[in-house]
């Protein structure tokens, strides 16, 4: 596990712990912002990391340690080498522990103000306890964890103003989120269903499809490698399979089919990235369709599980490509999920560096 710390010369430290013997140590959940604006661990290694625009994070964690007392933190954009595959698949499997093995947990909501707001004392509370309710932190797929896993939740504003514990707030967290108080105050996990469980993440996004999936092992207690690319429906696919391998439950079909479909908020043409032409479209039937960006030369092809926009690569590339569209356009799945295997495996290629166009409905067995 890697730590954060403050150095005798004020600046910031990274510090490597191994084991179960490891300082106390608070950790901080929070929403991403754009990639360039988060502080990454090469940032660290650079030194560049005080240019970033989330560098008022680590100011914030700073102030706060040291008001509690601690002298580590952990902070998911910096303190994990994500160039490192071995080292993401470790982290991500072992995150719900290391949220549960925090002294402190800061939830820092960048979306609430509580400086803004005016009245009298009761107006003001109503006002940003319910800015608090709408905050996207809880409509994240990881802060799920981040929310259950930590004994001790304290929620502060974008100025760093705390706002209150999870205890506290159990009102406002229950209305959006529909958890129990029991499993709020820490109540052991396996006594609640597989699908009351799953039902927790219904609605909740994550900025990479699989991680919707991924960002559930802990609460199922779960160990799984990592296979970015795989597509959201594939990875909980495996997760549920993983679930009925090791304890023989396995959630009710309509259920598993609600929360493995990717929200609808995810599926607008609009999400695409910008560089991209947007006059390019999804197409209704699965011929290859050339199109043409800022200087590139993209294709559009139909693969699982849906409609994809892929920069042409290699004539080999443009080969496994075909073969796939042609299986995904017979509707014989089974056989596109066996070539992006091979593509992954033999290939080294990572599928997911492609952009959703379309979603196709498709069922889970």
């Amino acid at each position: 596990m890697r730590l954060l710390t403050v150095l005798d010369n004020g600046e910031f430290g990274l510090v490597e712990r191994v084991g179960s013997d490891i300082e106390p140590y608070a950790i901080l959940s929070h929403t991403w912002g754009r990639d360039q604006d988060e502080i990454s661990y090469k940032d660290f290694v650079d030194g560049t990391y005080k240019n970033k625009k989330s560098y008022v994070k680590l100011q914030f964690c700073q102030a706060q340690i040291a008001y509690d007392e601690l002298q580590y933190f952990w902070v998911d954009t910096c303190n994990i080498d994500k160039s490192s595959s071995a080292e993401l698949t470790e982290a991500i499997n072992s995150m719900y522990r290391w949220y549960r093995g925090a002294a402190r947990c800061y939830v820092y909501l960048s979306d609430v103000d509580v400086s803004g707001a005016s009245g009298g004392a009761s107006q003001s509370s109503r006002h940003w306890r319910q800015a608090l309710r709408n905050s996207r932190w809880f409509k994240r797929g990881w802060t799920l964890q981040e929310l259950i896993a930590p004994k001790y939740v304290d929620f502060f504003d974008l100025n760093g103003e705390h706002l209150g514990d999870k205890e506290s707030f159990f009102q406002e967290i229950h209305a959006a989120t529909s958890i129990p108080r029991e499993v709020i105050r820490g109540r052991n996990l396996e006594d609640f269903s597989v699908d009351e469980r799953l039902s927790w993440a219904k609605g909740r996004e994550t900025k990479r499809e699989e991680d919707a999936a991924y960002s559930l092992l802990g609460i199922f207690d779960v160990y799984m490698p990592l296979i970015y690319g795989e597509g959201r429906k594939r990875a909980f696919r495996r997760l549920f399979k993983e679930l009925k391998d090791l304890s023989g439950n396995e959630p009710s079909l309509n259920l598993a089919q609600l929360v493995a479909q990717e929200p609808r908020s995810m599926r607008q043409p609009a999400m695409l990235a910008s560089h991209y032409s947007n006059t390019v479209s999804a197409p209704e039937e699965s011929n290859h369709i050339g199109a043409i960006g800022q200087g590139e030369d993209i294709a559009l092809m139909p693969m699982w599980p849906g409609n994809f926009l892929r920069t042409k690569q290699s004539g080999s590339y443009l080969q496994r490509r075909n073969m796939m569209s042609n299986a995904a356009s017979r509707g014989t799945w089974p056989k596109v999920i066996e070539l992006l295997d091979t593509a992954t495996k033999d290939h080294g290629e990572n599928w997911s560096n492609v952009v959703r166009l379309s979603m196709s409905p498709i069922k889970i067995k």
